[in-house]
């Protein structure tokens, strides 16, 4: 089998290929109080990031943030209270 070798590190838009996303629906946190409030997560190589966000106003609106076909996560009892749900 023949060994890839790269020339030059990836940049964090190829890079984000080879991460788990996750999405996390939040209710009213500290930064958007008014809102639901939907972010991706992308996990690898020991490095976690958020992107951006989006806003809706109700739990219906911000799950049709979420691209299709993933699979919802309840919050855990130990993850912040403002999480509602995950999806991966």
């Amino acid at each position: 089998m023949k060994r890839i070798t790269r020339q030059r590190p990836l940049t964090d838009e190829e890079a984000d290929k080879y991460r788990l996303s996750i999405w996390t629906i939040y209710e009213r946190p500290k930064d958007y109080p008014r809102h639901f409030v939907v972010r991706r997560w992308t996990i690898g190589a020991g490095q976690e990031r958020a992107h951006e966000c989006q806003l809706a106003d109700t739990l219906e609106e911000a799950r049709k943030l979420v691209p299709p076909l993933l699979i919802r996560l309840d919050r855990q009892p130990n993850d912040d209270p403002v999480i509602v749900e995950n999806w991966l």
